[in-house]
């Protein structure tokens, strides 16, 4: 049975995770466990209190990250670390409420030992919330949030800013997201001010998916119902226009927002890839009487938007675990071999080694398939990693082989995307002869060492490139031609419709992101489990009305049918005798279903939609 079922029933969470206070937590995935950060100060006396975890529900706590400053300021906020090359940087803000400034601070741990760097990173009479992003090909950058006392909405926005290195920034902040809507008026009437009509945009965190960059950010006064968190998005990282914002307040609500009665003030959030790597979880505050209190949530995207599965406060499908490491990866020369892999996984490797001396000093994987082998080859002696025997890439000379680094493959039948530290080696999907059968590690005159080893079977499928579907893998209705365009698999329906991919899983979570092309046609679109030739479970939508149904049952009507017209999500997870039926963020159904092995497949009939999105990850 999967560790997620317990009795035939799936595992659950239930917010608050964390119920001491714990404002502006920030998470930090490093060698396969989670470390969170909070604002103020710890109870051991040193400031940012540090808690960790391996599922991100159950926490331990660790004391403060670090010594207060000699000369100590009253006020320590919204610490993040980002970790490189075997140091962690801890940015945080510190000052006096009325002035506050950016600082770094590094230590060689994630938990304890930061000594701050006497850097100041920025020159702004008022600087908080710092956030690092780092970008496909490596650029950093610095977002964070200042005052604007001449804008048309007086108030704090953010802003970003080029990193020259981990201590220095470019000195040329751009705004991102500046106040706009009443929804983030935090004080009509603010003394401290002046009396100014004050508003409050803060707490960015930055992600980037098929080319278009996403900021979240906290906007408002807690106290008020209409405190939340929204996004903006932009196609350029340092746009010379502020990026487009989400939620107005009114037609279009935040995101993640005070539900009275219920939940109070969710905000501050950051974002970070669940323990099976794939899922993503918003991670955010909200106040209870014991404060500002750690609670979390699954999030997603549907084309250009986000949408968080909350603010939840019933119990929550528990966070989806990697599977069990298969064989011994303790450090040997001699390396070792995963065998029989299913035609699409994810795994993450935390690795560090030991550079012997001469030539052919080379370390790295090699992935076997039916028809050849491809060798991911590191050499610490050119300092370059290369793929495939080609396209040598040099590292930074001050990369240090000896500090832990991470490796994130991802096979999807014949595609295999490779990241490093983030940074992707694979500007495209490398296109290999036949899905990877085994992975097998080497080392010649090194000695190589593994501290997490982490896989997750399944593939998530954004259509980034024009690959002809049915070369990858993909079985669709022999008479059908469902082309890639512009980032979607195009389905015409005139009849029946069946696409699948991939081997049947007993447990499961199954999603796609679609939008109705020809809202004039009768016809349906949906999800369906299937166990040999019998339809376990079907979870679709009828794209004239706009009414979802389960096993061809109506169980809800979206209210809006054009919303149909923009990108939307529908989600099962299966584990046990349980699926939970999702439509976006809204939990549609809970079912009892047969505990059987089933495949994935969608259908199409007489319907027109575009997919931006298909991913199917074991459990």
């Amino acid at each position: 049975m999967s560790d997620h079922a317990s009795g035939g029933a799936i595992k659950t969470y239930l917010n608050p995770v964390y119920p001491k206070s714990f404002p502006d937590p920030f998470v930090l995935k490093h060698d396969g466990r989670f470390y969170c950060y909070s604002t103020g100060f710890a109870e051991d006396g040193n400031v940012f209190g540090v808690i960790t975890s391996n599922d991100l529900v159950n926490w331990t706590e660790l004391g403060g990250a670090m010594k207060p400053l000699e000369t100590s300021p009253p006020y320590y906020w919204a610490p993040e670390v980002t970790y490189s090359n075997g140091k962690f940087y801890l940015y945080y803000s510190v000052g006096n409420e009325t002035l506050m400034e950016i600082r770094v601070a590094v230590s060689d741990r994630p938990d304890s030992g930061f000594i701050d760097s006497c850097h100041r990173m920025t020159y702004e009479d008022f600087a908080i919330d710092a956030h690092v992003f780092i970008d496909d090909d490596g650029s950093k950058y610095l977002f964070y949030a200042t005052d604007f006392l001449e804008h048309s909405h007086i108030g704090t926005g953010t802003v970003v800013d080029r990193m020259i290195d981990w201590f220095t920034l470019a000195g040329e902040p751009h705004p991102v997201t500046r106040a706009k809507y009443d929804w983030q008026v935090y004080d009509p009437n603010r003394k401290e001010k002046g009396g100014v009509r004050w508003h409050t945009v803060e707490g960015p965190t930055v992600m980037k998916r098929k080319g278009t960059y996403f900021e979240m950010f906290s906007g408002g006064n807690w106290q008020n119902t209409t405190y939340g968190v929204s996004f903006a998005t932009s196609n350029e990282i340092e746009a010379p226009d502020e990026w487009e914002q989400f939620s107005d307040g009114a037609q279009v609500l935040p995101i993640l927002r005070t539900e009275p009665d219920l939940i109070v003030g969710p905000g501050h959030n950051s974002v970070v890839r669940g323990p099976n790597n794939r899922e993503l979880y918003c991670v955010y505050h909200r106040w209870t009487d014991d404060g500002r209190v750690l609670a979390i949530d699954r999030m997603d995207f549907a084309g250009k938007r986000i949408f968080v599965v909350g603010a939840t406060h019933t119990p929550q499908p528990m966070t989806f675990a990697p599977a069990p490491n298969p064989c011994d990866l303790s450090a040997s020369s001699q390396g070792w071999t995963i065998g029989d892999l299913p035609s699409s996984f994810l795994c993450e490797i935390t690795f560090k080694c030991r550079p012997g001396k001469g030539e052919n000093a080379d370390i790295g994987f090699s992935f076997a398939t039916d028809a050849e082998s491809v060798c991911l080859k590191f050499d610490p002696i050119s300092n370059e990693i290369s793929l495939g025997g080609v396209g040598a890439r040099k590292l930074d000379p001050e990369f240090d082989w000896t500090a832990k680094h991470l490796i994130r493959i991802e096979a999807d039948h014949r595609k295999l995307r490779i990241s490093l530290d983030g940074a992707d080696i694979t500007a495209c999907p490398y296109l290999l002869a036949d899905p990877v059968t085994a992975i097998t590690s080497f080392s010649e005159k090194n000695e190589l060492e593994i501290s997490s080893f982490q896989f997750t079977e399944g593939f998530e499928e954004l259509f980034e490139d024009d690959l002809d579907p049915r070369s990858n893998g993909w079985q669709i209705t022999a008479e059908a031609t469902c082309p890639v365009e512009s980032g979607d698999l195009l389905v015409h329906a005139d009849s029946r419709i069946d696409i699948t991919k991939h081997r049947p899983l007993q447990h499961c979570e199954f999603a796609v992101n679609f939008r109705v092309t020809d809202s004039d046609r009768v016809g349906r679109f949906g999800l369906v489990l299937r166990a040999e030739r019998n339809d376990v479970l079907q979870l679709s939508v009828d794209t004239s009305d706009a009414t979802l149904a389960i096993n061809n049952e109506p169980i809800h009507r979206i209210t809006d049918e054009a919303t149909l017209q923009a990108y939307h999500q529908l989600r099962v997870i299966k584990v046990g005798v349980e699926a939970f039926c999702y439509f976006d963020d809204l939990l549609i159904k809970k079912i009892e279903i047969d505990d059987v092995e089933c495949s994935a497949h969608l259908f199409c009939d007489r319907a027109s939609v575009a997919i931006e999105m298909i991913r199917l990850t074991s459990i």
